[in-house]
């Protein structure tokens, strides 16, 4: 949590979608609030109908969230967390329901894509729907029994299914990473450990440009973790990067690679500084034991 406070935070989605479970996990205590977009997330923050909204950035299956990276330089709002939220898919139909009578599973494409052993054994035939928590909102208004939906287990206890399998997922490292946006920065002090910068930059339109912005961050020593790239208004010229570095933008080399970062840029921003989630720690030392 950013502070012992209790507030409201808002998600994209329905209850019990991924999303809202990473709202509760990360803020216990504190109230969700769904939302039909992630537009709809940020405008309840900077609307201050919400204290603070968490927005999926990545997932180290499906990779990153593209409407995430257009949305946040123009959103107004800032970067003061991140969080890791491990995606278990469970296998939820009605009571009376058995793995031997089901015929479909209900869900988004990507979590369906992402149980593939499930739907082959099984013989399940997949039907897509918007989203995960709305299969399963949806099954529990249906009362098929020949029907199940692929959701967290959160859906399930919200909607009153049963889970009739845990972890179906294909893969067990399945992990959505979230920023936690809010209205105003929260910068971590400058002696603080382990803080992460989240900017974006535009390179001018010179030879080596990219090359020459990006080498200070290897001549000073500074780990980056992130490198995005995508067009701005549909132009295949304009091209914009969302970058996450480890450091604070006030400790000495930080601070030298993006002032030789802004030399070659047209545009930089800082979208937020904030600690580093556990899971990316504990990532990081398993790599450097390797």
């Amino acid at each position: 949590m950013i502070d012992g406070g209790k507030g409201v935070i808002a998600f994209q989605g329905v209850p019990g979608a991924y999303s809202d479970l990473a709202c509760r996990s990360a803020y216990p205590g504190w109230s969700t609030l769904p939302c039909a977009s992630f537009e709809a997330a940020m405008e309840a923050v900077r609307e201050s109908r919400a204290d603070l909204a968490m927005l999926p950035c990545e997932n180290s299956l499906a990779g990153r969230v593209p409407d995430i990276h257009r949305m946040l330089p123009d959103s107004g709002l800032f970067v003061v967390g991140e969080h890791y939220q491990r995606v278990e898919h469970c296998l939820l139909a009605h009571k009376g329901a058995t793995l031997e009578g089901l015929k479909r599973a209900h869900s988004h494409p990507v979590a369906l894509g992402q149980v593939l052993n499930l739907l082959r054994e099984r013989k399940l035939q997949p039907v897509i729907e918007a989203d995960t928590a709305g299969a399963a909102k949806q099954l529990a208004e249906a009362h098929s029994l020949e029907d199940a939906a692929i959701a967290s287990s959160l859906a399930g206890e919200i909607y009153g299914l049963e889970i009739l399998l845990r972890n179906v997922e294909d893969a067990a490292h399945n992990t959505t990473r979230f920023y936690v946006m809010a209205r105003q920065p929260r910068m971590p002090p400058v002696g603080a450990p382990d803080s992460v910068t989240t900017f974006v930059f535009r390179v001018r339109n010179i030879p080596a440009a990219l090359y020459k912005a990006l080498g200070g961050f290897a001549t000073n020593g500074v780990n980056m973790t992130k490198l995005e790239s995508y067009m701005l208004d549909g132009h295949f010229t304009a091209t914009q990067f969302l970058c996450d570095v480890d450091g604070h933008p006030e400790h000495p080399p930080l601070k030298r690679a993006l002032e030789e970062l802004a030399f070659f840029s047209r545009e930089l921003s800082i979208l937020g500084t904030y600690p580093a989630h556990p899971y990316r720690l504990g990532q990081a030392a398993t790599q450097a034991a390797e």
